[in-house]
C-alpha cells in the first residue's frame, strides 16, 4: 500500500502555505485549501497506479484534536465538523480513483497530544483515550476504514488511542517515532514500546514514522518477533535529529534515490512491511523513488473496516 509523504512540509515549502502549529486541517475550510489537498493526494494515487499497489489515504488531521484545535480557535463542534469533512474529502477521492486502483483505504489520522518533536508529559492510557475519543468518534461517524496514530513518543498515549479506536469500532495502527539512536524520546527501545502496547491493547499493526532509515536501523538490531508487528514505514527525508529539524528555517529534502537505497537495506530486516510512504521533508519524488527501488505490494494489506 502506497501512502503519502510530508503533507505539512510540502505545503509550507512547495506551496507557500502558512500552517500555524504545523496544522494542515484548516486547509479543509477553503476552496484553495481543498484544491491543494486534492492535487497533493492525486500525486500519490499516480504512484500507486504505476506500482500496481493499493493506496492508504491519510486525512490531513494530525493536529485536529482538542488541544491543538483550541490553539487555532476551533471549538469542539468545529473540530468534529472538520474531522468528518476530512473523511468526506477522502471518500470523494476514493470514488475518483476507484476505476484505476483496486484497494483504497480511508484512514483518519490522529497525532500526539503534545509536540512530537518536543514531547512533554506523557498522558496515561485513560487520559489519552478521553483526549482522542472525540476525533476518533468523528472518523467513525464519517465512515473511515481505520485510525492511524502518527509520531507518538510514549506507550501510555498509544494504549489509550487503541482503546478509543476499539470503542469506536475501528481498526487502528500505532506509529512511533524514534530519535537518532533508534529509541523513543524517553529512552525506551522500540522493541520495549511495541511489546508494552501489545501487552495492554494490541493495535492491528505498528508503523514507524518521522525518522530517517539510519535512525530506525539501530532499533532493529534487537532481534525478536516484535519486528514482525511493524507493517509500515514513513521516513523523514533528512538524517538530521528532531532537535535540529525543529530549529531549521529551510527545507532539508535529502536525496530521494539515496533514501530509497537506505530503505532497501533496512527492509531486509522487516520483510512484512506493506505500507510505505514519507514524512517530514518528503514529497512524491521520495515516495516514487521508494517504490521504484523495488518495493513490491503484498497480498496481506491492512484490512478495511
Amino acid at each position: 500500500m502506497v501512502t503519502d509523504g510530508g503533507l505539512e512540509t510540502d505545503m509550507i515549502f512547495h506551496h507557500d502555505v502558512e500552517l500555524p502549529h504545523f496544522a494542515a486541517f484548516p486547509l479543509l475550510d477553503s476552496d484553495r485549501g481543498r484544491a491543494l489537498l486534492t492535487g497533493y493526494y492525486d500525486g500519490y494515487a499516480a504512484i500507486a497506479r504505476r506500482a500496481g499497489a493499493g493506496l492508504v489515504l491519510e486525512s490531513p488531521t494530525w493536529r485536529a484534536s482538542p488541544g491543538w484545535g483550541a490553539r487555532l480557535g476551533y471549538s469542539p463542534a468545529e473540530l468534529a465538523r472538520v474531522n468528518v469533512g476530512a473523511i468526506a474529502l477522502l471518500a470523494r477521492l476514493r470514488d475518483r480513483y476507484a476505476a484505476s486502483l483496486a484497494e483504497i483505504v480511508l484512514s483518519g489520522m490522529v497525532g500526539p497530544q503534545e509536540d512530537g518533536y518536543q514531547p512533554g508529559r506523557s498522558p496515561s492510557p485513560d487520559e489519552a483515550a478521553a483526549y482522542h475519543r472525540p476525533q476518533i468518534e468523528a472518523f467513525a461517524t464519517a465512515g473511515a476504514d481505520m485510525v492511524s496514530a502518527l509520531t507518538l513518543t510514549g506507550t501510555g498515549e498509544a494504549i489509550g488511542i487503541v482503546q478509543a479506536a476499539r470503542a469506536a469500532g475501528l481498526p487502528v495502527t500505532i506509529s512511533f517515532t524514534v530519535e537518532t539512536d533508534g529509541r523513543l524520546a524517553d529512552g525506551l527501545s522500540l522493541a520495549q514500546a511495541i511489546s508494552e502496547v501489545d501487552g495492554h491493547a494490541g493495535p492491528d499493526y505498528f508503523m514507524v514514522n518521522c525518522a530517517h532509515p539510519t535512525h530506525i536501523a539501530p532499533a532493529l538490531a534487537e532481534p525478536g518477533l516484535w519486528r514482525q508487528r511493524i507493517l509500515g514505514l514513513r521516513y523523514n527525508a533528512s538524517a538530521k535529529s528532531h532537535a535540529e529539524l525543529d530549529q531549521a528555517t529551510g527545507l532539508d529534502d535529502g536525496n530521494p534515490r539515496l533514501l530509497a537505497g537506505q530503505h532497501a537495506q533496512l527492509a531486509q530486516l522487516l520483510p512484512p512491511v506493506a505500507v510505505l510512504g514519507g514524512c517530514c521533508g518528503t514529497d512524491t519524488r521520495h515516495v516514487a523513488a521508494l517504490w521504484a527501488a523495488g518495493h513490491q505490494p503484498r497480498p496481506d494489506t491492512p484490512a478495511r473496516g
